[in-house]
């Protein structure tokens, strides 16, 4: 049976494939009941204790929750570790040399918690939920010890089996060090289980981001937390509230997901729920819960406190699988000053959306009168939205916001602001808004422009695909690609997807969506300028406000295909030799296949001397892998069956 195209119609929530055989359903019952239910308390005292929604030791999402520094290590005699450098004189990508390392030691393990409410098995870093906080000063060094403990277990009647794991540390430019970048199949094979690896890398630039597993879908299954790096600012502030983590997130541990997801005749995969830092309560988890697992209504939110006539820097972070955030907070302004690793001009606005992987750091001054508001997360979701973006069955989050004095177990009376929806996903006019602080141009004409058509498809089983010019990736864990490269080996299998920029100094990549979905676009190893994005066809110009100096940052939406094809035009240069990963960053499409390896530079990487470390973790999988059966699902997933 050949191949058939799917075509999603997104207005009436349908999903519909070309061949009935491989037809699924779309589900349609959605929650509503949770945010009514909330205003309509009396109180926000949490049902469940913090060690049982975010893991002990973790205080994210408590009032207890620190403020962040200026930098690290100072003192009222101190010096700013950058010197002079500014947001707006200095060159971002050129860190400083600080001579400091920073070290951490994380552990990835299985553990159970409830972030809103259901109980279940989850990837946890050090037990928690998000893991810890990374920080450093911009040009420190980052040293992070991985020790593989993800053992199998059975809880609530569901084998898990033991498996590999590795961290990426999203955002970061990794120049000098691009062997631990984290990308299993790409920089490095996974880490065997009860093995570790130690990642040392230069925090290269400065701001908000995140680090998460790269094997498999595993982050969405817990396995990721906050990288803070202190660096200069575009504006500046009273109080650092620190990371803002959104992220949807589902009751079925992320292997069912994606077996749910590359199966044939299976509905799309849909969350369950939205959290905030972690958590929220739903008042009756059982409505939404799709399988067994226990549960405790009114788990908890998250709150904040703000202190009046001061402005506070939030640091905002989408760390979903799948689902679009527009973040809000009633009766408050965003002024947003970075968006992910590139600080901008500032701009204000009363929502601002976050694909995911992006970041903004926003500034919000408190000048109310009243002393509680709502801070809001909204997945615009298909069957809620006019647009739908995301699926999920409880599309809307909110925490508190105190001001000082406040009773801060009481529910706040703010009012949602109306927000428009967004056509196919993407504001038109954000290109013209986010112009970076630092000015860089991009060439006058690419060295080399790469054409690319994302599709969706099924293949001969019916199972789902998503391809980048007819190919859909699938990693090979066991002999990655840096690794060969740097020994001279250029040739590749086709399903590794391997673009050869060679020497050219700058490449344009113009992508054009086929498919019905939007799509965030992540390039590692760089920060690209956005060029345009748009319903096709492209006039050829630059969409900024001013076309010298257009937008920068690693993760870009690209729109909805639906119902003409879409575009989204990057470009970057070509200083970093190694091996980048371009890709969606749903967890659940680059497990299809949406996902090619650029390599650039390719003399000089076979000039790079690769640490002993990354030979001794394939020498480590390979020993395990010859112990067991791996069951490998989708692009990168290798579950192992003992």
């Amino acid at each position: 049976m050949a191949s058939t195209n799917v075509f999603f119609a997104a207005n009436n929530a349908t999903f519909a494939i070309g061949d009935p055989i491989c037809t699924p359903g779309l589900p349609v019952s959605l929650n509503t009941s949770l945010i009514p239910d909330i205003l309509n308390s009396t109180t926000l005292t949490a049902g469940l204790s913090q060690d049982q929604t975010n893991g002990p030791n973790s205080v994210l999402g408590t009032l207890n929750a620190p403020t962040l520094p200026l930098y690290l290590d100072a003192t009222s005699n101190s010096t700013v570790p950058w010197g002079n450098a500014t947001a707006f004189d200095t060159n971002p990508e050129v860190p400083p040399s600080t001579g400091v390392t920073r070290f951490y030691n994380f552990t990835v393990s299985r553990g159970v918690l409830s972030p809103d409410g259901v109980n279940r098995s989850m990837l946890l870093v050090n037990g928690q939920f998000p893991g810890p906080m990374i920080e450093a000063n911009w040009g420190d060094t980052i040293n992070v010890t991985v020790n593989n403990a993800i053992e199998s277990a059975t809880e609530d009647g569901i084998s898990y089996d033991t498996e590999g794991t590795a961290l990426h540390w999203h955002g970061l430019l990794q120049k000098e060090t691009p062997y631990y970048d984290g990308v299993p199949s790409v920089q490095q094979c996974p880490i065997a289980p009860q093995k570790s690896f130690s990642y040392s890398f230069q925090a290269d630039l400065y701001g908000t981001s995140w680090y998460h597993s790269h094997y498999s879908a595993q982050y969405g299954g817990g396995a990721f937390g906050p990288m803070i790096v202190y660096g200069p600012s575009s504006a500046s502030y009273d109080i650092d509230l620190g990371p803002v983590m959104l992220s949807d997130w589902a009751h079925d541990d992320y292997y069912q997901l994606v077996e749910m997801d590359v199966n044939p005749n299976q509905i799309p995969v849909t969350a369950n729920s939205t959290l905030i830092n972690g958590k929220i309560l739903l008042t009756d988890p059982s409505i939404i819960s799709s399988s067994d697992h226990s549960c405790v209504a009114n788990a908890g939110l998250s709150k904040f406190k703000f202190t009046p006539g001061k402005t506070h820097r939030l640091r905002l972070i989408n760390s979903g699988a799948e689902g679009q955030v527009r973040f809000s907070i009633d009766n408050h302004t965003l002024e947003v000053i970075a968006t992910d690793f590139v600080p901008i001009q500032p701009w204000k606005n009363t929502t601002v959306t976050l694909g995911i992987g992006q970041r903004m750091d926003v500034l919000v001054t408190a000048d109310q009168d009243a002393d509680a508001f709502w801070m809001r997360a909204s997945i615009p979701s298909f069957g809620t939205s006019d647009t739908g973006c995301s699926l999920n069955f409880q599309p809307e989050a909110l925490a508190a916001i105190y001001y000082d004095g406040a009773d801060t177990d009481s529910v706040p009376h703010s009012t949602a602001q109306i927000l428009p929806d967004p056509a196919r996903c993407v504001d038109p006019t954000e290109l013209f808004q986010f112009t970076p602080a630092f000015p860089m141009t991009p060439p006058s004409a690419p060295a080399f422009t790469q054409h690319i058509q994302v599709n969706l498809t099924r293949n001969e089983t019916c199972s789902t695909l998503f391809t980048m010019n007819n190919v859909s990736f699938r990693g090979n864990y066991n002999n990655p690609i840096l690794p060969q490269a740097a020994a001279g080996n250029f040739s590749f299998a086709e399903e590794a997807n391997v673009y050869n920029f060679g020497t050219n100094s700058s490449v344009r990549l113009y992508v054009q969506n086929l498919s019905p979905i939007a799509h965030p676009m992540h390039l590692h190893g760089h920060n690209f300028w956005v060029l345009a994005q748009g319903i096709e066809p492209w006039d050829g110009s630059i969409q900024a406000a001013d076309p010298s100096n257009p937008a920068r940052r690693d993760v870009q939406i690209m729109p909805s295909g639906s119902p003409t094809p879409s575009y989204l035009v990057i470009e970057y240069e070509t200083n970093n030799p190694g091996v980048w990963p371009f890709h969606c960053h749903i967890a659940w499409h680059v497990g299809a296949g949406l996902y090619i390896n650029t390599i650039e530079q390719p003399q000089a990487i076979t000039e790079v001397e690769l640490p002993d470390v990354l030979a001794q973790t394939c020498d480590d999988w390979s020993a395990f892998t010859a112990d067991h059966v791996v069951d490998q699902i989708d692009s990168g997933l290798r579950i192992v069956r003992s």
